[in-house]
């Protein structure tokens, strides 16, 4: 480290990841004066803090989501100084305006990766590769039986399922996170160049990204009083938790499938209430986690939410210096309902 690091530049407390020299938090769990932002998903961006920094698109949804605070906005590969301390944002990759964020401080350079993926989706900015001497990375699949299809393989199964439904009739619902995996599926279904509806949980969170000017298609709310008729041989998108609730009967007959990487394990497949699964994360996979590792350069690796045991070991075992961290992280991941799918979801039955 070095001279005149006294203390880590991030450290690990009860309140999140904490900035010493700058006094500001990375994606706090609790309340704190300063917090900068990864990205919207709840898990890391919470209600209740004085002032949050985060990519301007992460600002336009915690609006949506968390209401009236003080918000800066700042873009990418944008430098400021906080306090003491550098900071940037970079792309991660993950979702719309999901950042990974660069802490400078007397030669010392970290980096908070946030949630991430290699792939490039076509909506979010891909991920950038940054050089640091401390990385902290998440592991939700730091496992090696992860590894993601192509993504237009993917698709393409995807569009067969609902073509094949609607033969037979059938109404195809397909259960995907609102914010993120949703805007990627519903952009894989422009070729079938018919109205896409949708949740209400969805269809807010895909006007409130259109209105921040991202060039989405548009869907269609699903209100009480829409005719069963309308939705025969057609496409639903609805968060987690959908398939298990009274709302989706208004579709019948239908077909649901989920889309998330834990369909990868067959077990979980099977489990679901879904008849389908397709394999489609917004996180990277066991490749993907150990390339991005690898670029980085660090000479030290903290693992945080997932298979952070099994990753940490692994990287410890290949020469990485590496520690896991427990963080309260990944109770927002794709099968899991937000607090605001939840709130749209009873506003639909």
């Amino acid at each position: 480290m070095p001279d005149g690091c006294m203390v880590p530049l991030i450290q690990f407390t009860k309140n999140g990841l904490y900035c010493e020299a700058g006094n500001f938090y990375v994606d706090p769990w609790q309340p704190v004066q300063n917090a900068v932002i990864t990205h919207a998903h709840s898990d890391h961006a919470r209600a209740g803090s004085a002032n949050y920094l985060a990519h301007p698109l992460t600002v336009k949804i915690m609006q949506h989501r968390l209401g009236a605070h003080r918000y800066q906005a700042l873009g990418y590969n944008q430098p400021i100084k906080v306090n003491n301390v550098m900071v940037s944002l970079h792309p991660a990759g993950h979702i719309p305006g999901s950042a990974q964020i660069r802490i400078e401080h007397k030669g010392e350079v970290w980096v908070a990766a946030g949630d991430y993926k290699t792939v490039n989706d076509g909506i979010s900015e891909p991920l950038e590769p940054l050089r640091c001497n401390t990385f902290i990375t998440e592991s939700t699949f730091g496992l090696p039986i992860y590894r993601w299809k192509n993504q237009e393989d993917i698709f393409g199964e995807m569009l067969q399922w609902i073509y094949t439904n609607k033969a037979a009739g059938r109404c195809s619902v397909l259960i995907a996170y609102s914010l993120g995996k949703a805007q990627r599926v519903v952009e894989a279904l422009r070729l079938l160049n018919e109205e896409i509806w949708a949740h209400g949980a969805v269809y807010n969170m895909q006007q409130t990204l259109i209105n921040a000017g991202l060039n989405l298609m548009p869907v269609r709310r699903v209100l009480p009083d829409t005719p069963k008729r309308d939705f025969s041989g057609g496409v639903v998108i609805a968060p987690p938790g959908a398939e298990a609730s009274s709302w989706i009967r208004k579709f019948e007959p239908y077909e649901a499938a989920v889309c998330s990487g834990w369909m990868q394990v067959r077990g979980n497949n099977r489990r679901s209430k879904a008849g389908r699964g397709f394999v489609l994360s917004d996180h990277a996979d066991w490749n993907g986690l150990l390339e991005t590792v690898s670029a980085t350069g660090a000479e030290k690796v903290y693992v945080t939410h997932g298979f952070q045991a099994v990753f940490s070991r692994y990287l410890n075992e290949t020469g990485v210096e590496s520690a896991e961290v427990i963080t309260q992280y990944g109770s927002d991941d794709e099968n899991v309902v937000s607090a605001d799918d939840q709130n749209q979801e009873n506003d639909n039955e």
